[in-house]
């Protein structure tokens, strides 16, 4: 096993701070003391570590639950308790709702670029991987808000009113700097400073880096390929940036991260943390969430007339078969029982967290293909996205694979609409695991076509999220204005509606 950092001493305030007053002002405790063991006093070798393991825990928290709700992975156990995800059913939304992706990647994304800075010398691999992590999770921050603080952000006292800046130019700026990150590393000298166990995601082996950085980068580009088609400029520049991804080496396995995760206080994988103490006792959260109906009939063959095996992955089975909840329902009209979280997604305290699938990455590639920004077959990037999911769960997708042939939604040569059956394929490959990128995919092209709650109170979700009240307070004169509506009255730029 690898080893465990102690995080709660070298994150930085990536763990340790309890408020944020603003979205660049509080992510470094720096005081003027000599002996401060923050800022120009620790390393990049001291902060990679646990910059990387903090900001896996928003991603597999905050924006994972958000994406498994508003795709209706999950449900409540609406038989043990009363109410719950009621915001998100009802796509209500306010400056308090999930506000925590806003300020927890904010303040992770911070010792990204603590290391970015750092006065070190031959630290250039260390600061290519923060820049290429950097720009992993800020792109986020484009997808869910819109304009966001990049040109003046992250810089403490020396500003702590950032202005917002233009989210399409804030995506081209994160490009250039994931390129900057991929030359950092691929002009280290021999006097560089190696990388090693403080990467708790590939271990310092730095081609590893450079695979993955292209892989973030085509993730990118696709985002902005559905609005590139009625944008001429856009085009455009995807077809230059294409250039540089020809013949490029993407992620061809799952992108983990383990700091030394174990059943110990303070060191469980955050989302089995979620579920089960250290004593292997259940949380209320494990009690609580619930198999989403709509999620289950598609995987059950319902809806598709397909059994997928990776349904009693995903959840737990009641008596050799999965049972979902109706988003919104309550327990006059419930099952009696209902299934939990998955033994697939819940194997143990020191399972490795996924940042990146390698599914994820072979439909992307299979998009880019389909759309003739890169060559390969598609079909074939499809099928490989498809079946690096099933071994995510130790399944063989050969049945599958040939059953499904000639159905739509789910195969290649049963769909007439291809970029359905990828979305569609993307979002049972990402359930449980990082949903957020099925809602993202959502957005931008209206695949799968998902219900929504019962109790849904607008007839569409949200393209994206209200900025938080802690920027209101700290930020307010550069805020852009917002109402409730704005979340579904206006749109993130490469939105084909924009």
């Amino acid at each position: 096993m690898r080893k465990i950092f102690n995080i709660k001493k070298i994150a930085l305030v990536a763990i340790g701070a309890a408020a944020i007053t603003s979205c660049t002002n509080d992510w470094l405790d720096v005081n003027d003391s000599p002996n401060d063991p923050f800022a120009e006093n620790v390393s990049p070798t001291n902060i990679l570590a646990a910059a990387q393991t903090s900001a896996y825990g928003t991603q597999v928290t905050t924006m994972n639950q958000l994406g498994n709700v508003y795709m209706y992975n999950w449900g409540t156990n609406v038989n043990a308790f009363a109410g719950g995800y009621s915001e998100e059913y009802a796509l209500t939304l306010t400056t308090d709702f999930y506000s925590g992706i806003w300020n927890g990647l904010f303040n992770r994304i911070g010792n990204f670029q603590e290391i970015i800075n750092s006065d070190f010398e031959n630290y250039e691999n260390h600061k290519g991987i923060a820049k290429i992590m950097k720009v992993y999770y800020y792109q986020y921050l484009v997808d869910v808000y819109g304009d966001v603080p990049y040109s003046e952000a992250f810089q403490r006292t020396d500003n702590l009113s950032p202005k917002y800046d233009d989210q399409k130019d804030v995506y081209f700026s994160l490009i250039e700097e994931i390129d900057e990150g991929v030359e950092l590393i691929n002009n280290a000298t021999s006097e560089t400073v190696l990388v090693g166990s403080e990467d708790v995601v590939y271990n310092g082996i730095m081609t590893n880096w450079i695979t993955f950085a292209n892989t973030v980068k085509l993730k990118m580009l696709i985002r902005m390929s559905s609005k590139a088609e009625t944008d001429g400029e856009l085009a455009q520049f995807l077809n230059e940036q294409f250039i540089s991804l020809q013949g490029a080496d993407f992620v061809t396995s799952d992108v983990t991260i383990n700091p030394g995760y174990a059943q110990d206080n303070d060191r469980q994988n955050p989302f089995y943390a979620q579920h089960f103490n250290v004593e292997g006792a259940e949380t209320q959260t494990n009690r609580f969430r619930r198999a989403g109906d709509y999620a289950v009939n598609f995987m059950n063959g319902t809806l598709t007339g397909v059994a997928d095996p990776r349904l009693s992955q995903i959840y737990a089975p009641i008596g050799g078969s999965v049972v979902g909840v109706l988003q919104g329902a309550d327990d006059s009209n419930a099952p009696e029982t209902i299934s939990a979280i998955g033994p697939g997604l819940l194997r143990s305290d020191a399972q490795d967290g996924v940042i990146l699938l390698a599914s994820t990455s072979y439909f992307l590639q299979a998009e880019a293909a389909f759309r003739g920004y890169l060559s390969g077959d598609a079909e074939s990037l499809f099928n490989a996205g498809v079946t690096s999911s099933f071994e995510y769960y130790d399944l063989d997708p050969s049945t599958y694979l040939t059953i499904s042939q000639g159905v739509d939604e789910i195969s290649w040569g049963g769909s007439a609409n291809k970029i359905e059956a990828i979305m569609t394929q993307k979002w049972i490959a990402t359930n449980g695991i990082n949903a957020l990128e099925s809602w993202i995919d959502y957005t931008r092209t209206g695949y799968p076509e998902i219900p929504l709650a019962l109790t849904a109170s607008n007839t569409k979700r949200p393209n994206k999220l209200l900025y938080p009240t802690s920027e209101l307070v700290a930020n307010s004169a550069n805020v852009p204005s917002q109402t409730q509506q704005s979340a579904f009255n206006e749109f993130i730029f490469w939105d084909p509606e924009n």
